[in-house]
Formats: C-alpha cells, structure tokens, sequence
C-alpha cells in the first residue's frame, strides 16, 4: 500500500528542505524520482543537490547524465521510472498519477502559497479516491517534521 505524505512548508522553504528529506530517503538505502513540473526547475533543483552544504552532495542524475539505472535520484519533470525508484518526491504541483507505483510519495508545497495548498487539498482528496494511505506533515518551529493527520 503506498503512503502519500503531504509536506506542508510553512517554516523554511523548498531549497532549504528538499535536500534534508532526500538525504533520509538516499541514507536508507531508497532510490527516489524527484518530479518537478518544469524543465528550468529541474535544472534549478540539479544544482541545489551538488550545492545545498559545502561538506556533502546528494547522488542524482537526469536525462542528461544517462546511466539511470544506477542514479539513486532520478531528475525528472515526466512519468518515467528508469532507476526502479521505490520513494516519488514531488514538487512545484508536478503530476502524480503514477502514485500507486510507488511505497512513497513526497509531496511538498508551499504553506505561504494559496494555490498550492489548495491544489494539495485537492491532491488529498484525490488520493484518498485512491485507496491510498495519506498522512500529512507539518513543519514545527525548528523547521523539523511533525505529523498532523493521516487516514
């Protein structure tokens, strides 16, 4: 049964908690599609995991490294699945029809924004016309995780 988290960011932002959930994800041994719903973003995002902390660096490709089979984070703004991800982080409202396919979903979004928390409400509900497990997380005041609800 896959388990869709919704990320609720209200105390830091994308760049600053993406590379954190990643480095969970990457440190248990998962492999990861990281969605985005736009080209320049994925390329924002690609820098972001080689430059998010001077002493380290997230593993991850894109269509342009090739060798997706070994790339234990795979950039993408389509559906493709080439590295048998197991964890799909989204971002930026990017599709996730394929939820199912995986043990995880990540979705995170923008608390300060009201169109992304209303499009997550509606992904919510979505999900739950699913049959999938939904939990939702918030950020504490340290910037840190705090699940909220779940069905």
């Amino acid at each position: 049964m896959t388990e869709y988290g919704f990320y609720h960011l209200t105390k830091s932002g994308l760049d600053q908690a993406l590379p954190r959930l990643l480095e969970k994800a990457h440190g248990s041994g998962a492999r990861v599609i990281l969605r985005s719903g736009e080209p320049e973003r994925q390329d924002h995002l690609d820098r972001l995991l080689w430059t998010y902390r001077n002493d380290a660096f997230l593993p991850h490709g894109g269509s342009a490294d090739g060798n997706a089979e070994r790339q234990p984070i795979w950039l993408t703004t389509g559906m493709d699945r080439p590295n048998a991800a197991t964890i799909l982080v989204v971002v930026d409202g990017a599709e996730a029809s394929d939820a199912a396919q995986f043990e995880r979903v990540l979705e995170l979004f923008d608390g300060r924004d009201p169109d992304a928390v209303a499009a997550a409400r509606d992904r919510w509900r979505w999900a739950e016309s699913q049959g999938l497990t939904r939990v939702y997380w918030q950020q504490n005041e340290r910037g840190g995780w705090q699940r909220a609800a779940s069905s």
